[in-house]
């Protein structure tokens, strides 16, 4: 055990008239098989400590713990060995998708024979309803939904209320509303061989359960029904489907086969049928709920007319009766979603159904990198709030939308079950509830110790931090190891990535710009060797599994502030902690607290590990992971469903910058692409036609064609 010497926040207040909401679950179909961790390793170091801490303390009911894991110390594998000691269903909460994708390919590795499920935002894209009074400015919701991650979305909710054998790799986006458990459990249904059933009624359930028919195109969410025999392609799957075959009214066989080649697999005894969304509304639901709406309607109005607020009840009941027309009609509309506490039941002011609904009570919550998660789950309610409480302000929604809300900090706090948070640099909240006690791994199972850090100036002799950066990473380089760099901008880090280019060092930027597996492929590429530098800002920081970098490189770290406190400086220079010839250079003119104690806190822990190192006679040796780890299972299922027509392009686009290195080749094509596009567009409608023609050649000369 641990003592902290962190700050300890103000506990924060929890409701005291709304209880946890905890629905019966339907019973376990497929229980009964344990957890079994399998892995060509056996916890040392500190591990073992580690998980018979935090199992003795789960076992003794306690509610909250912490694990102060340095980086690389395995703690994923600690997390894996405590579910497989307990055997009980778990949570994995990481603070953003990259992360999110890593722990999914890890604990698959793990778990192979268990389900092991994703559940994090299917939007590639999304641009929020919202208005902006002082510019009277109306921004309609605009999104793209990644088909291969809501199939995982399906596909992890089907397991949990399946199966008990379940760990859900979920980021922060999870105490969003997804749908009422109950409607979604009791819309399902089920089919047998030998039972009675017509086939078209069975289509019937179909369609309300969401799925369309379709003879032609045969794809996710749909079905065909040809004579006597229904195929049906099942939400929760992307490469099977179901083939029933009646005779008469009695199912006579039900074949589980590929859905592309028409091959049948497995002759299955029964399936069960989940909805194709988890928003799936009974109709009498709608119709109550579509009287209640027109209820509120009404109230609004008058009190917008008794205001003055004439313009905005014109507005209102203009939107709101065309929303209502269309649930009548088609049972959804756009926007659905901000009526979503009419749609579950749920009283004014009543969380939302999310995840935590889902997953069973005796469930296990490990928050990933808390210091990072536990204030995301905190912001996220309070943005929402305000942009959607000035939306119902000028009438462009009921005051209802600000039910369709993630959960508040607190309702969460009430709802979650027991909870070990995870980081290398634990905040004030997690260690608050354990009254300042952690449970520490700070020794590494292959003996590393931290790496030794450097304070250099940010000028010297008429060089610059740059000029040095680009010495070092090409020394590391000439090793065969990789370099990454932190800036405090997204510009500096974009020219820093053309500066180093035009010097002949194999770099790459990742910012907030750069889309989730776009993200993943320069991990990738940068450990394969297909560049030697990557340049970031903060997103070079918690989780990040690059064994192969042997240097970090931190510009301007005497620029106090979030980008350079005390964690994350910490959590920076464990990047390099997973190679033994790592180290760190911090570019400052001045040392600054924040310096001061990230460096004291690395050397605290560099001497325990040499202590340990010496005392058992460990020779530190660079950590091995397979490179295809952090792709395995998101990045397979994600690009499946991208276009292989842009693929192809930006294939032969690399081969192209392979035989001419001239022009600088920037890492996020389709933005450059998509910026282009919109610079053709805005030419050609101020009658710009040479410009526009010039970019449209530029487009055509980057997508390879």
């Amino acid at each position: 055990m641990g003592q902290a010497k962190f700050e300890i926040e103000s506990p924060v207040p929890t409701p005291s008239a709304w209880v946890p909401h905890r629905p019966a679950r339907p019973e376990k179909s497929e229980g009964g098989v344990r957890f079994e961790c399998v892995s060509e390793y056996s916890p040392t170091g500190d591990q073992p400590a580690a998980i018979s801490e935090l199992v003795h303390g789960l076992n003794a009911q306690e509610r909250d713990q912490v694990l102060l894991g340095a980086t690389g110390t395995g703690k994923t594998f600690t997390m894996a060995k405590i579910i497989e000691a307990v055997q009980r269903p778990a949570l994995i909460l990481a603070p953003n998708k990259t992360l999110a994708a890593q722990l999914y390919g890890e604990f698959k590795s793990f778990f192979p024979r268990n389900a092991v499920e994703y559940f994090v935002s299917y939007y590639d894209y999304y641009m929020p309803e919202a208005y902006v009074p002082r510019t009277d400015t109306y921004i309609e919701k605009e999104s793209s939904i990644n088909e291969a991650i809501d199939r995982m979305r399906h596909a992890a909710t089907r397991s949990i209320l399946e199966r008990d054998d379940v760990i859900i790799i979920a980021s922060v986006s999870c105490i969003y509303g997804i749908g009422s458990v109950e409607t979604y459990t009791a819309m399902t249904f089920g089919l047998k061989t030998g039972a009675t059933a017509d086939p078209r009624e069975v289509a019937k359930k179909l369609v309300a359960l969401q799925y369309t028919r379709n003879d032609t195109a045969f794809t996710r969410g749909t079905f065909r029904l040809k004579g006597d025999v229904l195929e049906i392609f099942p939400a929760h799957y992307d490469d099977r489907a179901w083939r029933v075959d009646f005779f008469g009214d009695e199912i006579e066989r039900i074949t589980e086969f590929d859905p592309l080649t028409g091959r049948a697999q497995t002759e299955l005894k029964s399936v069960k049928i989940y909805a194709n969304s988890h928003y799936v509304t009974p109709r009498p639901t709608l119709h109550q709920a579509m009287a209640s709406i027109k209820e509120e309607l009404k109230v609004r109005l008058e009190w917008m007319e008794q205001n003055g607020k004439l313009l905005e009840a014109q507005r209102l009941a203009q939107r709101t009766e065309f929303d209502l027309e269309m649930i009548g009609a088609t049972g959804s509309c756009a926007g659905i979603e901000n009526y979503s506490r009419y749609l579950t039941g749920r009283k004014p002011g009543e969380p939302p159904p999310t995840l935590f609904e889902y997953i069973p009570e005796d469930a296990l919550v490990f928050v990933d990198e808390s210091h990072q998660t536990i204030p995301q789950l905190g912001a996220m309610f309070k943005g929402d709030f305000s942009r959607k409480k000035t939306l119902a302000d000028h009438g462009f929604r009921l005051p209802s939308c600000l039910d369709n809300r993630p959960l508040k900090f607190e309702e969460w706090d009430l709802m979650r079950p027991q909870t070990i948070c995870v980081s290398a640099t634990p905040g004030g909240w997690e260690l608050e509830r354990t009254g300042g006690v952690f449970t520490e791994q700070v020794i590494r199972p292959t003996g590393l110790i931290d790496p030794p850090v450097e304070v250099r100036p940010v000028s010297k002799d008429g060089a610059s931090q740059v000029d040095d950066i680009i010495d070092e990473a090409r020394a590391t380089a000439a090793k065969g190891f990789r370099t990454l760099i932190t800036t405090l901008t997204k510009k500096m880090a974009e020219d820093l990535t053309e500066y180093m280019h035009e010097q002949g060092l194999k770099v790459r930027y990742m910012h907030s710009d750069i889309d989730t597996v776009e993200r993943i492929e320069l991990i990738r590429d940068l450990r394969l060797g297909e560049y030697d530098v990557l340049v970031g800002i903060n997103l070079l920081r918690e989780g990040l599994d690059i064994p192969e970098c042997a240097l970090v490189a931190i510009l301007d770290a005497d620029k106090e502030g979030f980008l350079r406190s005390e964690t994350s400086l910490v959590q920076t220079i464990g990047r390099a902690a997973r190679n033994v010839d790592g180290k760190v250079i911090l570019y400052a003119d001045r040392i600054t607290g924040s310096m001061e104690r990230a460096m004291a806190e690395t050397e605290r822990r560099r001497e325990k590990q040499t202590a340990h190192n010496l005392e058992h006679g460990i020779t530190p040796k660079t950590i091995v992971r397979g490179i295809s780890d952090v792709l395995e299972g998101v990045m397979e299922k994600t690009a499946a469903g991208r276009s292989g027509r842009t693929r192809g392009k930006s294939q032969r686009r690399e081969t192209k910058v392979a035989e001419n290195q001239v022009a600088f080749e920037p890492n996020n094509l389709r933005a450059t692409i998509a910026d282009l596009e919109k610079q053709m567009r805005e030419a050609a409608a101020n009658l710009e036609f040479e410009e526009a023609a010039r970019l449209r050649d530029e487009i055509k000369a980057l997508e390879g064609g």
